[in-house]
């Protein structure tokens, strides 16, 4: 394993790391889903940070310090749990990456449309138009990561650029409407107290977490990495601060600019920023379709960046004989682990075609039943985090060179437990059909069997490549 591994090339520095954070976890498009509910949101997204994103940062940096390896968390559940454990965490952490790129890709090909101002068009709802755009898009982001992550990484780093710019322009427009304008939606003491006795709230509470998941993406490309050990966890302290204050400061601007009723889900960043530059000045016409060109290249890197690292854990598992031993192999001039990547690419085709040419079929309901299980599958590896951060605190305690988390063991607990928490609750509030479902028991039936299913089939698979090792 250490041969195939020694292939890698450490190309990615601490800028690199920062960007590729910045681009793994900020969504622009929660901005509006979050606004959408109302001032009671901010209160939810600071709830989310101190209990979920806070402790996820602590957490990815204490273990990053502590076993900087190609495969992240991954590797993190294996050396903690067995190989049984780290099997399962890996492959769900893999899988469901695999579903979540036609989402990415299909709402990104209709937010490009705005660039050209174009966004009420008909070629939202064009299937050519939407397949070919999608399908292109990927395979961009693939034949980049694949030619060397020297080369990926700058997908990566243009990519965060181009999700943060927007942001700051949407708070930027927001602080000017603050000093010019009165607020589309009343920001008071009142207002932004939440309601958490209702199935909104607590289905925001489980999206927001959601939003701020992905910290520990870049630790996946451990052996890929500059000085991981110091480099992984400087990253995370550099860019979660950058990440909240994104979603929190951008959702009051949208808040401010935009009248609740007013609010699209899909295009809500791009709203706020046409509200606002028209608060400024008609000159600042041009500023949406530029940034909605900006957050089309953001959301390429993020593929980019959700291509690349979940095909790390492919890759080791691949290396542990657990997935085909091709999945193991480092290309002998680009030094990546090209068969993984093209696996994952080729699947997510897959899954693409099946969302776009199954609409008003029933390969849509199938295609609908796996994007409800997605969050599920997905807090899988989330549970096993704050697991092992809290078994390899108590059982290891502080080793040279490990990072750890504020206030002792006392402190290490409270983070863990408090992630734990936070995300079952997620996968708990996954699981509750919204108020106007017609059966809500079918509902909970096929969220929960899909998510059975997929572990059942990673349970197979690991079965088989148990056999397979021991019979060799």
């Amino acid at each position: 394993m250490q041969e195939e591994k020694a292939g890698l090339v450490r190309a990615l520095k601490l800028r690199d790391l920062v960007l590729f954070n910045l681009v793994a976890v900020l969504g622009l498009r929660h901005l509006a889903t979050s606004a959408k509910f109302g001032p009671g949101s901010l209160t939810i997204w600071l709830l989310a940070t101190i209990f979920f994103f806070v402790p996820q940062g602590l957490a990815v940096i204490e273990l990053s310090s502590r076993f900087p390896k190609e495969g992240g968390i991954y590797f993190w559940v294996k050396r903690g749990l067995g190989e049984g454990h780290g099997f399962l965490c890996g492959w769900c952490y893999w899988i469901n990456n695999v579903l979540y790129y036609p989402n990415l890709l299909i709402s990104t090909a209709v937010v490009a449309l705005y660039a050209f101002n174009l966004g009420e068009s008909p070629l939202k709802d064009n299937w050519v138009y939407v397949l070919i755009s999608t399908v292109v898009a990927l395979w961009i982001a693939v034949a980049l990561n694949i030619v060397g992550l020297g080369t990926g990484k700058w997908l990566q780093n243009v990519g965060a650029i181009g999700t943060y710019i927007p942001g700051l322009v949407i708070i930027a427009l927001g602080i000017y409407g603050m000093f010019t304008h009165p607020a589309a939606q009343p920001i008071t003491t009142t207002t932004v107290v939440p309601d958490l006795t209702n199935f909104s709230s607590l289905n925001l509470l489980a999206t927001i977490a959601f939003a701020f998941a992905g910290l520990e993406l870049a630790s996946t490309m451990g052996d890929e990495v500059e000085n991981p050990a110091r480099n992984l966890p400087a990253a995370v302290f550099v860019s979660a601060p950058l990440i909240a204050l994104a979603y929190i400061l951008g959702t009051a601007a949208v808040l401010w600019l935009v009248p609740q009723s007013e609010i699209s889900i899909v295009s809500g960043f791009l709203q706020a920023i046409v509200h606002g530059s028209r608060n400024v000045g008609s000159w600042l016409a041009w500023l949406a379709p530029v940034c909605a060109a900006l957050y089309t290249i953001g959301n390429m890197g993020g593929v980019g960046a959700w291509l690349t690292g979940p095909a790390r854990v492919a890759f080791v598992i691949g290396l542990d004989r657990y997935f085909p031993a091709a999945f193991g192999r480092v290309h002998p001039r680009w030094h990546t682990p090209y068969v993984a990547i093209l696996v994952q690419a080729s699947l997510a085709t897959v899954f693409l075609l099946i969302s776009v040419l199954g609409k008003g079929t029933t390969v849509e309901e199938v295609y609908l039943i796996l994007l409800d299980t997605q969050i599920l599958i997905y807090f899988i590896p989330y549970i096993y985090l704050f697991l092992v951060f809290l078994l390899h605190r108590f059982r290891e305690g502080s080793s040279p060179g490990v990072i750890l988390t504020p206030g002792g063991k006392p402190g290490a607990l409270i983070v863990g437990l408090s992630g734990l928490c936070v995300t079952l609750f997620a996968m708990l509030v996954a699981t509750i059909p919204p108020p106007d479902t017609p059966e809500p028991l079918r509902f909970r039936l096929k969220v929960i069997g899909g998510a059975l299913a997929f572990v059942a089939l990673g349970g197979l698979i690991y079965w088989r490549g148990r056999r397979s090792t021991a019979a060799a």
